[in-house]
């Protein structure tokens, strides 16, 4: 077996050049290592259970619109002991986030994976405006920033003094700073309790943290709107989802509930949150992913085999929504383009390497703005501003127009885009 390119030792090897009784001694020892492998393969089993069928549940004609009939859940990955915290690299791999066996990993579209981090119960994950991976450390009750070696930072672990319960999940902000929420789900056993809620923080560039919400009793996936006005966040203990205004100053006002998911105490609550560009939410909950609108009615169910946990748009086009699935990893293809916070123009990266990792990126994406075009009749911002020019040859957007066509959001928002035909 090759991981990463390193070969495991072959059994022919055990012992070899020693005495009998080291050899011996070695093989007893692989032995019992490959026992309570195999034992941990069947824990991880008897947790995932028996699986379900998968499933597209329609509740409205508009669920279509966003899936189509005939598209299949493909599991991309398995093996894990418990999935999280999904987040696409453009450069083509996912980071999940794995509870159980305590680490970050890079998971290919081919099934392929290796190790980034060993870090105790990783959860949520995002990148910031400097598309830096950020982390959710519950072990550590603090948000970190690992780098590309596997060494990470703590940014924040303390709020007015006391340690946070245990961050869960976070998402960059229209204004560029970060906010996530602070349950006691994942409390390091043992440890105490030391602020007497569970609340929703900002946590900005220069490291100070304040807290917007504490009316919900387990905080858990939050998600901003296209343009920037709503954050949403879900309770995973009251199994609803809320609703607030995304206020300039970068609070909260009008909290309000969304939309509730009621189900069986073993059928999943609402955990992970990710919005299509039209502002439609997926929201994990009982059986699979439940998909919402913006006015708050529930177009239909994903069913995936195991419980998902969280979700991330992926591929070029970030059509794709890999979803983390207690074992596994699995991709369902739709008919929408993903909401990706930290590709807004507010969250642009700075330095020169994160530059180039976007414009690699952004080169990819070329082919997808053929494919917008022809799928939507011309709607493509580098068409529409070609025909403006009296340019009648073959669509060919430069770097900048892909860049536009990726973005694709209402102008005026919180993720402002610039006006067709402006000065660059």
């Amino acid at each position: 077996m090759t991981i990463d390119g390193k070969s495991s030792r072959p059994c022919s090897a055990v012992g070899h050049g020693g005495n009998v009784s080291e050899q011996i001694a070695s093989a007893k020892a692989l032995l019992l290592a490959v026992g309570l492998a195999m034992l941990a393969a069947a824990g991880v089993a008897a947790r995932a259970g028996p699986l379900r069928r998968f499933e597209l549940r329609a509740g409205s004609p508009a669920f279509w619109n966003l899936i189509g009939r005939t598209e299949k859940l493909e599991r991309v990955a398995g093996g894990f002991g418990f999935t999280e915290g999904p987040v696409w690299d453009p450069r083509g791999f996912l980071y999940v986030s794995d509870e159980t066996l305590n680490q970050i990993f890079r998971v290919y579209p081919d099934g392929r994976r290796g190790t980034l981090i060993q870090l105790g119960d990783p959860d949520g994950n995002t990148f910031d405006r400097d598309f830096n991976l950020l982390d959710c450390a519950s072990v550590l009750r603090a948000i970190v920033r690992v780098d590309s070696k596997g060494q990470y930072r703590v940014l924040v672990d303390r709020f007015e003094g006391k340690k946070f319960n245990s961050p869960n999940d976070l998402v960059l902000g229209p204004d560029g700073a970060v906010y996530f929420t602070d349950p006691t789900l994942d409390l390091p056993k043992g440890e105490k309790k030391e602020i007497p809620f569970q609340g929703v923080y900002r946590l900005d560039a220069r490291g100070e943290v304040r807290l917007l919400a504490r009316d919900l009793a387990q905080p858990n996936g939050l998600a901003f709107s296209p343009d920037g006005k709503r954050l949403y966040v879900d309770d995973s203990e009251r199994r609803n989802i809320r609703v607030y205004d995304f206020l300039p100053a970068g609070t909260l006002a009008n909290g309000r509930p969304f939309g509730s998911e009621p189900g069986g105490s073993d059928d999943g609550v609402p955990d992970g949150i990710r919005v299509d560009r039209f502002g439609n939410l997926y929201v994990t909950g009982p059986l699979g992913i439940w998909v919402w609108d913006p006015a708050g009615h529930h177009l239909g169910t994903i069913v995936v085999p195991e419980q998902p946990a969280n979700m991330a748009w992926g591929d070029a086009d970030h059509q794709t929504l890999y979803i983390t699935a207690t074992t596994s990893v699995y991709r369902l293809r739709t008919r929408v383009r993903g909401f990706v916070p930290f590709l807004s123009r507010t969250a642009r990266p700075r330095s020169k390497r994160q530059k180039r990792r976007m414009k690699s990126h952004e080169k990819n994406v070329q082919d997808y703005c053929h494919c917008f075009a022809a799928e939507h009749g011309g709607s493509c911002v580098a068409r529409a501003t070609q025909r403006r020019a009296g340019k009648n040859a073959r669509h060919q957007p430069s770097r900048h127009a892909a860049r536009i066509a990726l973005q694709q959001r209402p102008a005026g928002g919180q993720y402002p885009v610039r006006r067709r035909g402006a000065r660059r």
